[in-house]
């Protein structure tokens, strides 16, 4: 006689589902890490097309350009949801068996983008205290050559590249943060949506970062109260 499953694991499953609701992890886990010049991977899609324009339309309002934390914003529906699974254990254990690396007692943060400058996508390696980038493009579409990101060959030439990141529709990059993890994109001004998470060295490198990026929120928010407009103006 078949047993009825117990109520906590009911529970647990339950649980489970909804957390793996979003991201196509069956495309994470068959998209091979690519080592030259150095470690990442792209998935198109990542965040499943079905659900793609319902986290769109709870994708947080940001008072301007600039990375800003989620304590500054308005986290809610399936944007939260999403995160929610972004930040969970299964996420974080496909990462780990991708880039062959123990992220346990690594803290993470994350940041939302809304809006790219001229002088934003500079070529860099991203700081030292990051170990692992996650970007996630949350745009619907993009159609100038301008804003996608490239993964470089050094730092001197944005021509040469390995790699040229669709900026829309849920597409996944991660990379190993490394002293020639060059990237950076063409300059462009105006909407650009990206959720960039990281996992860094220290508690103290999140505590940091997000009280600098919390104030030039609040100056953003101040400053859209005064100047029409400001708001209209990275990865």
């Amino acid at each position: 006689m078949r047993s009825t499953p117990k109520p906590a694991l009911i529970a647990s499953l339950a649980v489970r589902e909804h957390r793996l609701t979003y991201c196509d992890f069956e495309a994470l886990e068959q998209t091979p890490l690519q080592r030259d010049p150095f470690e990442f991977l792209v998935v198109p899609d990542f965040i499943k097309a079905e659900k793609f324009a319902s986290v769109i339309a709870d994708y947080p309002t940001v008072p301007g350009p600039g990375s800003h934390p989620p304590a500054e914003l308005d986290i809610h529906g399936k944007f939260e949801e999403l995160m929610g699974e972004l930040l969970g254990p299964e996420f974080r254990a496909a990462v780990e068996r991708k880039f062959a690396i123990d992220l346990a007692g690594r803290p993470t943060m994350y940041t939302v983008r809304g809006f790219v400058r001229e002088k934003d996508g500079s070529i860099h390696t991203d700081s030292t205290t990051k170990i692992i980038t996650v970007l996630l493009y949350m745009n619907e579409r993009w159609q100038e050559d301008a804003g996608r990101l490239r993964l470089l060959r050094g730092p001197d030439n944005l021509d040469d590249y390995v790699a040229e990141v669709p900026p829309y529709g849920g597409t996944l990059l991660i990379f190993r943060r490394a002293d020639n993890s060059w990237h950076g994109h063409k300059p462009t001004s105006g909407p650009r949506r990206a959720i960039q998470l990281n996992w860094v060295t220290t508690q103290d490198v999140v505590d940091s970062e997000q009280r600098r990026h919390q104030f030039s929120t609040k100056f953003k928010k101040f400053t859209r109260m005064f100047i029409p407009g400001s708001a209209a103006a990275g990865h």
